[in-house]
Formats: structure tokens, sequence, C-alpha cells
């Protein structure tokens, strides 16, 4: 998986491209396509992995197959490392 790094949307804060990248490479990322008319000119997507250090990020993305373009990431919330869990633990118990 490729990314596009250039001129970022948005700040990294707390974050590093490096992290981000690897909460794609979770084999436990949930990754999902928000059902909103307002994605619906340009699809965004929505990643929630774990970097290799343990760090929850939720990514806002697009994609045209090769390269992805992150356009929000942030740590997880309570709610969403909550649903990360529970997603991990329903695809564990299969």
């Amino acid at each position: 998986m490729e990314f596009d790094w250039n001129n970022p949307p948005f700040e990294l804060g707390s974050l590093n491209q490096r992290e981000v990248e690897e909460s794609f490479e979770d084999a436990f990322a949930v990754r999902l396509m928000p059902d909103s008319p307002r994605f619906g000119v340009q699809a965004r997507f929505f990643n929630l992995g774990m970097s290799a250090g343990g760090i929850g990020i939720l990514s806002v993305y697009r994609t045209n197959g090769r390269l992805v373009r992150v356009m929000l990431a942030r740590p997880f919330e309570p709610e969403e490392r909550f649903f990360y869990q529970r997603k991990m633990g329903q695809t564990l118990s299969q």
C-alpha cells in the first residue's frame, strides 16, 4: 500500500506518518465505508487500526486502489477502542 503524504490536510499532532501507515497494516483493522450521501461525490473510507506501538488510530482516507490519501488521522476515542476490540474479539472467536 502506497501513501500520498504531499501537503496533508491535517496536523498529525501526537502521531507520525509511520504510525498511521502501520494502522493500515494491522491484521485486525476495521475498514468502513460511510453510507452518508455527503461522501458520495468522492468516496471516503474509515480505518480503525493499531500501530506497532499499540496506539489505536482512526483514519479517514480516499483511495484509487493503489494510492491512499489520508484526510484525517487521530488516536482512538474510548468508544472507538471498544468497537475495535469487540470486532477483534469476534474475528478471533470465529
